[in-house]
């Protein structure tokens, strides 16, 4: 007959506001956000550097990058939501609340990261902001560049101001005469 030995019996794995596991899957989360957020700002920078030179390759290739680091991004939310459920939050808990929430089991790596992402975030900000309004001048000045090659109006006039009819135009533009006949 074998014998066998008993030995006592190992504690579960714990879930929820204090599990080590866990925590170390929302550290390494917002790891993974802010890494996505320099991926972004980084390619904000692309698309500036595409638009002062006007390469519109570049500005296009940025912006499927974008888009694709976007995407991504989305889904590492939605694994730091259900993380926030796991610790004992709502899907929509802030960082601040849920490290107020966790409190003692908070340490310094996880500060940190949140520091870190939140910097990151508002450097994106930055960058989105800037990038914004440099495409608003680059397509203003494309458009008064059209208009000015088309011989067009300054601003498109769709009602007369004043209670004025807008003049009928000058000459037609671009009509060729056959001065052979």
């Amino acid at each position: 007959m074998a014998t066998m030995t008993l030995s006592p019996p190992q504690p579960a794995p714990r879930f929820g506001k204090g599990s080590p596991a866990l925590l170390e899957a929302l550290l390494e989360a917002l790891k993974s956000e802010r890494r996505l957020l320099e991926q972004l700002i980084a390619q904000m920078k692309r698309q500036r550097a595409a638009v002062s030179t006007d390469d519109i390759q570049g500005v296009d290739d940025s912006t499927f990058a974008t888009h694709r680091i976007l995407a991504t991004l989305g889904q590492a939310r939605q694994r730091r939501r259900q993380l926030n459920v796991l610790l004992g939050g709502t899907e929509e808990c802030t960082l601040r609340e849920l490290e107020e929430l966790l409190g003692e089991y908070v340490d310094d790596r996880l500060r940190e990261a949140r520091t870190q992402l939140q910097q990151s975030a508002d450097v994106l900000t930055r960058e989105v902001s800037m990038n914004r309004k440099l495409l608003r001048e680059a397509l203003a000045s494309t458009d008064q560049h059209v208009r000015t090659l088309a011989g067009a109006p300054a601003a498109p006039m769709t009602y007369g101001t004043e209670g004025s009819a807008p003049s009928a135009p000058a000459a037609a533009r671009g009509v060729i005469f056959n001065r052979s006949v």
